[in-house]
């Protein structure tokens, strides 16, 4: 088996690296730190799972995932994250994410969570699934920010951080005008007017740590 581990922390790399070969004796690891790296490790070879940080330097993991799909669609990719599953999984599985883990699951999950995928089946914790399933029971409408791009998400986030136009442009490298024009349409897809209005959202839907 031929996992790919992207995550910019070589002692978290190392740990999976140790967990995973708990569960599959015979496994050869890849590595990569940065998106740049990862998309050519995947570009350049087969890997029957990639385990995927979502916060990567650079570039949002959510970003990786739409080029990692988009290069091979049929790749199994499970995000793990240090932000609850409130804030992005169902964002992840719609994107095209076999699952969907927290850093702070035990290791015993992420060895379930690898042989399911590998398998050819997806995973998202019982915690989850039972959210989820409440969900549809209840007919819960859509919040506001599932309407939102990815790009317009990160935004959303960024402000609700206290972060300006400015250092929101800076840290993903777009232009002023470009962010200005995110936070417009953020705007109008959750019917807000201000942003103090996003960041009360924001923190009120559990979008921020």
């Amino acid at each position: 088996m031929r996992v790919l581990i992207a995550d910019d922390h070589a002692v978290f790399r190392r740990g999976l690296k140790e967990t995973i070969g708990e569960a599959f004796p015979r496994v050869a690891f890849g590595e990569a730190n940065s998106a740049p790296e990862t998309l050519e490790h995947v570009r350049l070879h087969d890997w029957d799972i990639v385990i995927l940080d979502i916060s990567m330097p650079g570039k949002s993991g959510l970003d990786i995932l739409n080029d990692l799909k988009r290069l091979r669609p049929k790749l199994p990719i499970l995000l793990l994250s240090m932000h609850p599953e409130e804030q992005y999984a169902r964002r992840a599985l719609r994107s095209g994410a076999s699952g969907y883990l927290t850093k702070e699951s035990v290791p015993e999950e992420l060895k379930l969570a690898v042989r399911k995928i590998v398998a050819g089946g997806r995973y998202v914790s019982a915690s989850l699934a039972e959210r989820l399933a409440n969900d549809l029971r209840r007919g819960v409408e859509v919040p506001a920010h599932e309407l939102l791009s990815d790009r317009e998400f990160q935004v959303l986030r960024m402000i609700a951080s206290g972060k300006t136009v400015k250092e929101i442009a800076e840290e993903i490298d777009l232009s002023v005008k470009t962010v200005s024009t995110y936070r417009a349409r953020i705007l109008e897809k959750t019917g807000l007017r201000t942003t103090a209005d996003l960041i009360r959202y924001a923190f009120q839907a559990q979008l921020v740590d």
